[in-house]
């Protein structure tokens, strides 16, 4: 249940906040969030911008001492972000127990969203399936599923991607489960450290729905999680870096601002998994396997031949060359 002080109107004045104000307030949960597990907790660290500010804003944070990063090394991350992190001061490197071939060889590869990959996975497991329903039109209100005869579409309008049951290759959500939850997961246990990571609100629905349940700091949560900047914006985090001069990966190029003010990177926009494809149907050309072949034509030439991403781009009529 949302609670009052976590709703939307609270979420968009927060995110209107200036800049000094967030960084107050991003303090202020950290420190909340390192008292209360008094002082074992970590940055999950991925070498990107936002949590190359977290990590500014952690070690600049009074009261807060001996956290440490940890990179969760996938073999995914573009060379530039791991050349970034062994630089980096205080950082643990951990590595998942399967590889990114296995993982899509043994469930599948990670297309359109975590929600569409997951909801195809189970939907071909099981023909009865709540996710099957999903796919045909069905939407879930209060634990009962609503006929599409409504009008209304389901969640993440799955109907649009049933031909996805039909593909000549398996799909799963599960990639990021192996390479990046379950060592984190691992570590947490081994050191009894509570995670803290850069994610925001607006980077997702399922990232809003997060902080309208938690809040920043999710106490209560079963896995339970801080993420002090929900309320930050991608603007907030290029002026942070602009402004505080904080060395970053080279992979973004220069922070500029255009005509109208507004910061954006020369470089690329994302560093996420290299061989992801959730949400590149949404991109406009040059996509990011297009970028890939012409930065990392060696790194292009394995994903798409050894992998065989070239062959589910084809079927997802997205172009890569």
């Amino acid at each position: 249940m949302v609670g009052k002080e976590f709703n939307l109107t609270a979420l968009k004045q927060k995110q209107s906040l200036p800049l000094e104000a967030k960084i107050i307030l991003t303090q202020k949960r950290i420190k909340e969030w390192f008292d209360y597990w008094e002082g074992q907790i970590y940055l999950s660290f991925s070498g990107g911008k936002d949590s190359t500010v977290l990590k500014h804003i952690i070690e600049n944070t009074p009261g807060i001492h001996n956290v440490p990063s940890v990179f969760v090394n996938t073999g995914l991350e573009y060379p530039e972000v791991q050349n970034f992190v062994r630089k980096c001061n205080n950082v643990t490197i951990i590595r998942p127990e399967k590889s990114f071939k296995q993982v899509i060889e043994e469930c599948g590869y990670p297309v359109i969203s975590k929600e569409i990959a997951k909801s195809i996975e189970h939907a071909r497991k099981c023909i009865e399936s709540g996710m099957t329903k999903y796919l045909y039109g069905y939407q879930k209100l209060c634990g009962t599923y609503i006929s599409p005869n409504t009008g209304k579409l389901s969640t993440y309008n799955c109907p649009k991607w049933k031909f996805l049951l039909d593909a000549p290759f398996k799909i799963s959500d599960q990639c990021c489960k192996f390479l990046k939850k379950n060592p984190a997961k691992k570590y947490s246990k081994e050191t009894n450290r509570k995670p803290i990571t850069a994610t925001m609100a607006c980077e997702s629905r399922l990232r809003t729905s997060q902080w309208l349940h938690h809040g920043c700091n999710g106490f209560n949560m079963k896995s339970p999680i801080s993420n002090p900047m929900s309320f930050w914006v991608e603007q907030d985090v290029l002026q942070y870096i602009t402004e505080y001069k904080i060395p970053y990966c080279e992979i973004y190029g220069e922070i500029q601002k255009d005509k109208n003010g507004k910061y954006f990177a020369t470089g690329l926009d994302r560093t996420g998994c290299m061989f992801c494809m959730f949400g590149v149907h949404l991109e406009k050309s040059p996509n990011r396997f297009q970028l890939m072949r012409e930065s990392h034509p060696k790194l292009y030439k394995y994903c798409m031949e050894k992998l065989g991403i070239k062959e589910v781009l084809d079927f997802l009529n997205v172009e890569y060359e």
